[in-house]
């Protein structure tokens, strides 16, 4: 079984609590992911941003003809009023098992891999676990 550092994605997207949710609408748009690592000024993890929360915090008019100028001010709220703070990580050196007991545990999605410092270096998702399984099956198909 890999451990979390050969299972991870290195390449996280960080974005600061002041940060404006159009920016945020813009990363999600551009990239095919569903997480933010939220990051305070000395760059450690201090909250998780998923596509929900914002799906849940903008106006569902942004971006169509019939937006208002009060659907668009939607776009101006800061991350730290809606992302999910004191996030659950782990770090580099827990196990695959650790990773999968905590997602179960609080039913999350995503569990950020942070470094000695609380500075995010990785990220495992369900969707990781769920590859990693599809691959065990299909190598252990090919076997038989």
């Amino acid at each position: 079984m890999p451990n979390v550092s050969e299972l991870m994605t290195r390449e996280v997207i960080k974005i600061n609590l002041d940060e404006r949710l159009d920016k945020v609408k813009e990363i999600f748009d551009q990239y095919k992911f569903h997480h933010l690592l939220v990051v305070d000024n000395n760059n450690a993890l201090c909250g998780v941003l998923s596509d929900r929360d914002l799906f849940k915090a903008l106006s569902p008019n942004v971006g169509l003809a019939s937006e208002t100028a009060r659907d668009a001010a939607t776009l101006n709220k800061r991350v730290h009023q809606i992302a999910a703070r004191y996030p659950i990580s782990l770090p580099v050196n827990a196990s695959l098992t650790d990773v999968v007991k905590q997602l179960h545990e609080h039913q999350i999605t995503c569990m950020p891999i942070v470094d000695d410092n609380q500075r995010p270096v990785g990220i495992i998702t369900t969707k990781d676990i769920v590859r990693l399984l599809h691959d065990k099956i299909d190598t252990a198909e090919a076997n038989i």
